[in-house]
């Protein structure tokens, strides 16, 4: 493992490359287009190469509006709402929320429960759900605790069964779940160059029109004019997590959203993970995870991941990175 000194935290800055521009006839490969909108509560950016680009943005930001109105856990109607409102403890499922829970447990019982979807109503007790910030009291915690525990829940063909009082959240998984399947709209499109901003979630197709890599900036949020290196990706994703995302202060004292499902307090082994991944639901729940892990627990799992490269900040100021993370790293 290799240690890097001198980072506080992390953003993800996209480099993008400049393409031409629009044109009414015909249409070069390397021709940009982009579309912006806002999902998932994200400010999202997307841009796409050559004649089909344009439609199969459109495509691309539909796909995930179907899959915000599926997973959003405060928008009523969808499924993942129904679930949490539920007059009964089992309850039907749709395949594609019963996909992404399932995908979900998988890295929850990979990392020891360091991901868990269930922490919803720990969430809710902090505040991070509506914006009413407290630090919740011990016995409040303990109450919310017998709520949690992925072990507790019971997906199958007929739809997902949980304890009363549990809900659940894909917050940890449907960023990433839905830069995947943009991805998938847009080569459905016919489109082979494109990249993908989801707010800390960086989705890559192909490489740039000239065959070069896209290249992904870490930067460190203290120093805005400066980043410790520069990640060379293609059909990638590059997602972050870091404590400076969501958060308020009390007392002097800084709370983060990253609950750590072992304590229900904010995790306190990093200020930022990255996660390089093919696959960006499964970085999305690692990044987590990891957040969560200390850290030889969470070398051992990226590890025992084929394609899995990561990055963890700790709150000394210092960048431990994993064993291939180097080879994606632009000289």
């Amino acid at each position: 493992m290799k240690k890097l000194v001198g980072l506080a935290g992390m953003l993800v800055l996209v480099c993008l490359f400049q393409g031409c521009g629009r044109n009414t006839g015909y249409v070069p490969e390397n021709a940009k287009y982009d579309k912006s909108f806002t999902a998932m509560d994200t400010y999202m950016t997307f841009a796409a190469y050559g004649k089909n680009a344009e439609s199969g943005l459109e495509d691309a930001r539909r796909r995930v509006q179907e899959i915000e109105n599926i997973c959003s856990v405060t928008r009523a109607g969808s499924e993942i709402y129904g679930v949490n409102h539920r007059t009964e403890n089992t309850v039907s499922l749709g395949k594609e929320s019963a996909k992404l829970l399932r995908e979900a447990m998988t890295i929850s019982e990979r990392s020891g429960g360091a991901f868990d979807v269930t922490m919803y109503p720990v969430l809710q007790l902090w505040g991070f759900t509506n914006g009413e910030y407290q630090v919740p009291g011990e016995e409040a915690l303990k109450e919310a605790l017998g709520k949690t525990g992925y072990q507790k829940i019971n997906v199958d063909a007929d739809g997902v069964e949980l304890e009363t009082g549990m809900e659940i959240d894909f917050g940890g998984i449907a960023k990433g779940y839905a830069g995947d399947e943009a991805a998938v709209a847009l080569k459905n499109a016919g489109v082979k160059s494109a990249i993908l901003s989801l707010g800390g979630n960086i989705q890559t197709i192909g490489t740039k029109p000239d065959g070069s890599d896209w290249n992904v900036a870490i930067k460190d949020p203290e120093h805005i004019d400066q980043y410790m290196g520069v990640l060379k990706v293609s059909n990638q994703a590059v997602v972050t997590s870091g404590g400076y995302e969501r958060y308020f202060e009390k007392d002097g004292v800084t709370y983060h959203h990253i609950i750590d499902p072992d304590t229900l307090w904010p995790a306190a082994y990093y200020n930022g993970v990255t996660v390089l991944c093919p696959d960006s639901g499964m970085a999305d729940c690692l990044t987590t995870a990891l957040f969560c892990m200390p850290l030889e627990e969470g070398q051992k799992l990226v590890e025992s991941l084929d394609g899995v490269e990561a990055m963890w900040c700790t709150p000394d100021k210092q960048a431990t990175t994993s064993s291939g993370w180097d080879s994606h790293l632009k000289k």
